[in-house]
């Protein structure tokens, strides 16, 4: 099963008839879907999900040839801005309809205001634990693209210390937490004692140590979403797929990412396994695929799906979301859902089986009105605003 990318030729940020705003909030074209809507009750947590984190300014520059070359001035044929961080997971779980809290720190500047009305009135993600740290710079990443690759140069410091990180989680259905080898987040143990369903990535293990009981707070989680390489070195074995029973003697839920292959999946409690192969996309830019995948899998997951489609729907999201650049800005909402999944469909050639392995979309997207796909959401600086 393939998607298309836009024709060659058409600049993909920057279309003669397109408009900008500051912040280009989202705005959704047609009838928005609750993934949870069968499951609420009065009794809910106010939240579907938190999660805290660092929100960084992302500039992306696209259209590169190749990789800047020490000495040279490379120019790029598109750029665009837009908070990234943790603003690209709080990003792809409101875009989903998941009610999300963010709790971070922002800068003190013109660049903390851009992503904090971004994030708030764009995207609709509740920032009441959030905070501006008076005389604090926002973290910047550049990140340039090329060849289906980037590269990134970052810059930010530490807020100060005498500026406490939240330390009472709101209730909440689930909260997405990044792990670090030999650190603990009291945050992650009190929010499981609330009921909070967690879920956790990781991070390359800089130490390459690559041992599972540094991860303090796995025994607070409900699933645990490493890659193919980081579930090999954590469990010490050469297949991903042992890989993923081995970490089940540690979390319930085991998911690893296979790159091109796809994802496997084991949860404990069930016997469930699951495989799912990956779907092949013409990819602009990476950045951000990762956070749209856990996205996926935790709607999934909240709403009592079987496994097999929490991977299907997690996959899928997170390819939708490399045919745009940058990292927040390329999380797809429903309506762009709904229109691969039309659009798939009337393509010759479709593999049946394929195409029965999405059949769970035609209940959720029935009634959803699909915007054209793939869909646009550049902003080429922070300073243009929608003109009169």
């Amino acid at each position: 099963m393939t998607a298309s990318h836009p024709p060659a030729g058409e600049d993909p940020l920057h279309p003669q008839d397109r408009e900008y705003t500051v912040g280009a909030p989202h705005a959704p074209a047609g009838p928005q879907i609750d993934p949870l809507a069968g499951t609420r009750s009065a009794d809910d947590p106010p939240w579907d999900v938190y999660l805290t984190g660092t929100v960084f300014l992302d500039i992306i520059f696209t259209g590169l040839d190749s990789a800047p070359v020490r000495g040279t001035e490379s120019w790029a044929r598109g750029m665009g801005s837009s908070p990234g961080g943790v603003a690209n997971m709080a990003t792809a779980l409101a875009r989903l309809g998941l009610r999300t809290c963010l709790a971070a720190a922002f800068g003190d500047d013109h660049y903390g205001e851009y992503c904090w009305d971004v994030l708030e009135q764009g995207e609709g993600i509740d920032l009441t634990p959030s905070r501006t740290v008076p005389g604090w710079h926002s973290p910047v990443t550049v990140s340039m693209a090329y060849e289906g690759e980037r590269t990134m140069v970052s810059h930010g410091h530490e807020p100060p210390l005498e500026e406490p990180a939240p330390t009472c989680p709101p209730r909440a259905r689930a909260a997405v937490a990044s792990l670090t080898p030999g650190q603990h987040a009291p945050w992650i143990a009190q929010s499981a004692r609330q009921g909070t369903r967690v879920f956790a990535d990781v991070g390359w293990d800089d130490t390459g140590a690559w041992d599972l009981t540094a991860l303090a707070d796995l025994t607070y989680c409900e699933a645990f979403l490493p890659n193919a390489e980081e579930a090999m070195r954590y469990t010490r074995t050469d297949c991903p797929r042992t890989a993923a029973h081995a970490l089940t003697e540690y979390v319930p839920v085991a998911v690893v990412t296979l790159g091109s292959e796809g994802a496997y999946a084991v949860d404990r409690r069930t016997g469930e396994a699951a495989e799912v192969p990956a779907i092949a996309v013409d990819a602009l830019d990476p950045t951000g695929a990762g956070d749209v995948f856990v996205a996926g899998f935790v709607t999934g997951s909240l709403a009592g799906w079987p496994l097999a489609d929490r991977l299907a729907f997690a996959g899928l999201v997170a390819a939708l979301s490399v045919q745009e650049f940058g990292g927040s800005l390329s999380a797809p909402d429903w309506s762009e859902i709904a229109a691969w999944w039309r659009r798939v469909q009337c393509v010759d050639g479709q593999d049946p089986e394929a195409l029965r392995r999405y059949a769970f979309l035609d209940r959720l997207v029935s009634q959803t009105c699909p915007q054209p796909w793939p869909r646009r959401r550049a902003v080429p600086t922070i300073g243009f605003r929608r003109s009169a």
